[in-house]
């Protein structure tokens, strides 16, 4: 069933959540068509972009986004854009007296942004086509080395009104005051203006910096203005920081504790998103993918396999057909007021190609496919509160199994006709007790320059399994799509994740070991009942405890 568009409001803050988010949206940008003969996929773009023209007449889509990063991130982007661009203002203020002229050189681009710059005459060709040429390219990017910040692999277009708020990086919480929040109010009220059925906020919020505190006050205002729309936040975090010190890791751990109580208090849902093994100072091995080969510890290559698993995990209100609007998918997790949830996902889905759903299930019949991308592993009891699964990109394979009539099923899953019922099958097999949401998605993440090529030989261009990996000395197909299963799950499996950041805040002497993160910051009873918030929250995900209904977002 066909849904109105219902639109979205995304807001990055901080420099590691624009790296997840400058690729999610590249990943949106590939999928986009401006010509009518297209068919239609299964998402429905005009939720997160917005129609306009450029001055030639040309249609654009841009993200309703808000970007809130350092002094700097932009670089080699204009901070105004370049789709709408009034020409230069020829008017100045004369100065009669003497003066001295000192001319910085532009950063130097990238090889990508190089070919992004002779295809995009805007106003001369129609941004499809750009999109299209440089599809076309196909070029092996090797970006590892010259990505600084998240605009150096920044594909599409920002509107003015919704490019990066550029300030330098103060405190977060006492951030959000005079020009800066008449700045972020304004542009809110542009896009709230203009949309006809907003469903809410998708907030990307960086969880180890001073940003969490930002984000705080952002997602409180957003509470106070649009109580009634959905909340969604996701708090980014690396692998690691550069320039790291034990004083600096300190200050992380803190940050990460207190923005997971705030973010999740003024959210409808707060899940964290990470490769980290855990939030602590000395954190288990990163995750790993058997099919990816990035390096964890590069914020392009983490950013990138954050932003496909992202692409998924937003996917149930972001569906043409049969979508879910964002407060039913909160209230669908955030069960008795556990806001807190945990993302899951397999990166790439392991689907043999030309096999079936139920092949490749069976295959995993011993252990779930999907790593941990909250730093919380599963408890492996089978009980959750809630859970909604996505599969995303199984086009051109089989949902069911086709055996001849009078063939015996080799495996319950085979017997089964409809893909929804062999997902769910196989799902409830882990979790049999557990309440179950799900959606499949035919429509795979498109995958174009500058997504890196993060994967191994055993994958086809499609991103299925070969029966054959390419041999060593082979050239590699360029992956070009593939699929994801993720899962977000609220279960007695965050009481540990939520205690042990409870336990490790605890044990600072913080007036002696961090004074000026106090001074910085917030008072002493205010971190206190922080952490008296964050120890009630994880008791909440303890079984024999019995939570009150709420009806906070």
């Amino acid at each position: 069933m066909s849904n109105p568009c219902r639109e979205v409001i995304t807001l990055q803050l901080g420099h590691y959540s624009n790296f997840v988010g400058t690729h999610w949206w590249n990943l949106q940008d590939a999928s986009l068509s401006y010509d009518p003969e297209t068919p239609l996929g299964d998402v429905q773009s005009d939720v997160v972009f917005r129609e306009g023209q450029t001055l030639g007449g040309h249609v654009t889509h841009t993200p309703r986004l808000i970007a809130m990063d350092l002094k700097g991130s932009l670089r080699t982007l204009r901070q105004e854009g370049s789709l709408y661009d009034p020409g230069k203002d020829t008017s100045a203020v004369t100065w009669e007296g003497n003066l001295m002229m000192h001319e910085e050189s532009p950063p130097a681009k990238n090889p990508f942004l190089e070919d992004l710059d002779k295809l995009d005459v805007t106003g001369a060709v129609s941004v499809d086509t750009v999109n299209s040429q440089l599809d076309r390219i196909q070029k092996g990017y090797r970006l590892e080395g010259s990505v600084r910040v998240w605009s150096d692999f920044l594909r599409i277009h920002l509107h003015p009104q919704g490019d990066s708020l550029h300030f330098a990086f103060g405190q977060g919480e006492a951030l959000l005051q005079g020009s800066v929040l008449e700045d972020l109010e304004d542009r809110l009220h542009f896009f709230v203006e203009e949309c006809d059925y907003l469903q809410g906020f998708q907030v990307l919020c960086d969880l180890a910096d001073g940003f969490a505190g930002l984000g705080s006050k952002v997602t409180e205002m957003l509470q106070d203005s649009y109580g009634g729309r959905g909340i969604l936040t996701w708090g980014l975090a690396p692998v690691s920081h550069p320039n790291s010190t034990p004083m600096k890791d300190i200050y992380h751990h803190l940050n990460c504790t207190l923005g997971t109580v705030h973010l999740a208090s003024n959210s409808s849902f707060f899940c964290p998103l990470t490769l980290r093994g855990g939030f602590g100072r000395r954190p288990s091995s990163s995750t790993t993918f058997p099919h990816l080969t990035c390096d964890p510890s590069l914020w392009y290559h983490s950013s990138s396999v954050l932003a496909l698993a992202l692409d998924a995990l937003t996917l149930p209100y972001r569906l043409r057909n049969n979508s879910v609007p964002m407060w039913q998918v909160a209230d669908t997790l955030a069960v008795s007021g556990r806001k807190v949830v945990a993302a899951y996902g397999a990166l790439p889905f392991p689907m043999m190609h030309g096999s079936s759903l139920p092949d490749a299930l069976s295959a995993c019949a011993d252990a779930l496919p999907w790593k941990p991308l909250s730093a919380c592993p599963e408890a492996g009891d089978g009980r959750c509160y809630g859970q909604w699964a996505t599969l995303k990109g199984f086009e051109g394979q089989k949902l069911i199994s086709s055996l001849a009539p009078g063939t015996k099923p080799p495996t319950p899953l085979h017997s089964l006709h409809s893909g929804e019922d062999v997902l769910a099958a196989y799902i409830s097999s882990f979790y049999p007790t557990s309440p179950l949401a799900l959606q499949l998605a035919s429509t795979p993440s498109k995958l174009t320059p500058p997504f890196p090529q993060i994967f191994s030989r055993s994958l086809d261009a499609q991103g299925f399994l070969q029966s054959q990996p390419a041999p060593p000395g082979s050239r590699v197909p360029v992956v070009s799509s593939v699929p994801v299963m993720t899962s977000l799950q609220s279960g007695p499996a965050l009481d540990p994740w939520l205690s042990e950041l409870h336990r490790a805040a605890s044990t600072f002497d913080i007036r002696r070991l961090a004074p000026s993160f106090l001074s910085q910051g917030p008072e002493m009873a205010d971190y206190k009942e922080a952490l008296e918030q964050l120890r009630l929250m994880a008791r909440c995900y303890r079984d024999d405890i019995d939570i009150p209904e709420t009806g906070d977002n």
